[in-house]
């Protein structure tokens, strides 16, 4: 779940990973087990490791989680009710997705390429990000997730896949190439952009059961809005994803919202889009007109007809045949 920007509390500033793992040498740190290399390809982390325990002070998490893994793109903590024979396939998917996320989805998700992801057991239910902007946070990028009963992230389950990568596509919308928020958030919730993202990750990762099994359950699934009945996965985003180019097309969603759409100095986005400006950036993510895709998938009412024309004279250097 992610938390949209302005509603952070306790002192937020405005905020709110299976074989593609890349050698790159191996560094030692006495006294911290499981720990190797640099971890991957990408801006070098530099920075102290990380500490040994970390004290929430978020929502209401209060929990003094303990590191049981580092290196330059991953610190995994887990409060102390989760069993730690979790702690190996956790690493292993937590990785692998972060990894594969910043080498398709670019490297810019702030100064550090590392990690934090914190897991509760019988406690928190759901999950939530937060950014490397996030004061909250103490300026990380980070997962947090939590599930209920002691055997909370041990045995694999779909459900607690799903958790971690949908929190970690939070962090694509909301912090890739170096920017700040998700002007889309309130146009596509909490989970629409997680699902077809979950999907590639699973895609790209070459897990091709789990994508099959995701995209089975996507394809009958339906969302009241904006309209009742609405299908997300099935009239809009896979369709673009497999005629557009997949991976790039969706990595084209972020890079046209960087170069074109409004932004302060500080790189943060400085209000949402409307459902015009939806609909015509995508096109220019996937380079053709998506009006059509758009009027099966949500309709097209006259609001939105108003505000795709305005987007189109307000964006002018979004590229697609008009």
């Amino acid at each position: 779940m992610r938390i949209p920007l302005k509603k952070l509390a306790h002192g937020l500033t405005l905020a709110t990973v299976f074989s593609c793992l890349i050698a790159c040498g191996q560094k030692k740190y006495e006294g911290i087990p499981n720990t190797n290399t640099g971890g991957g390809s990408g801006t070098v982390d530099n920075s102290p490791p990380p500490p040994e325990t970390w004290q929430e002070h978020w929502f209401e998490h209060r929990q003094l989680v303990k590191r049981v893994y580092y290196d330059s793109l991953l610190a995994l903590y887990l409060d102390d009710d989760v069993n730690r024979g979790s702690t190996t396939w956790l690493t292993k998917l937590i990785k692998d997705t972060w990894q594969y996320t910043r080498k398709e989805y670019n490297y810019g998700y702030g100064p550090s390429p590392r990690l934090f992801a914190v897991f509760h057991a019988d406690k928190y239910g759901g999950g939530h990000p937060a950014y490397y902007f996030d004061a909250g946070h103490d300026y990380r990028n980070v997962i947090d997730c939590g599930l209920g009963g002691k055997d909370a992230w041990l045995n694999q389950t779909w459900q607690e896949r799903n958790i971690i990568i949908h929190e970690i596509g939070h962090i694509v919308e909301s912090a890739s190439l170096n920017t700040k928020g998700s002007p889309a958030f309130k146009i596509w919730g909490d989970s629409k952009w997680c699902e077809i993202y979950i999907y590639d990750v699973y895609k790209g990762l070459g897990r091709e059961e789990e994508a099959k099994k995701l995209y089975d359950e996507m394809m009958v699934q339906t969302d009241n809005f904006p309209r009742a009945g609405t299908q997300w996965f099935k009239n809009w985003f896979y369709p673009i994803y497999e005629n557009y180019g997949k991976t790039k097309v969706l990595v084209n969603f972020f890079a046209m919202l960087k170069a074109h759409f409004p932004k302060d100095a500080s790189n943060k986005f400085t209000r949402d889009m409307n459902w015009g400006e939806f609909i015509h950036f995508w096109s220019g993510a996937a380079g053709v007109n998506l009006k059509a895709q758009a009027t099966i998938a949500f309709g097209w009412p006259a609001e939105y007809e108003a505000q795709f024309t305005k987007a189109q004279s307000d964006f002018p250097l979004v590229p697609y045949t008009r």
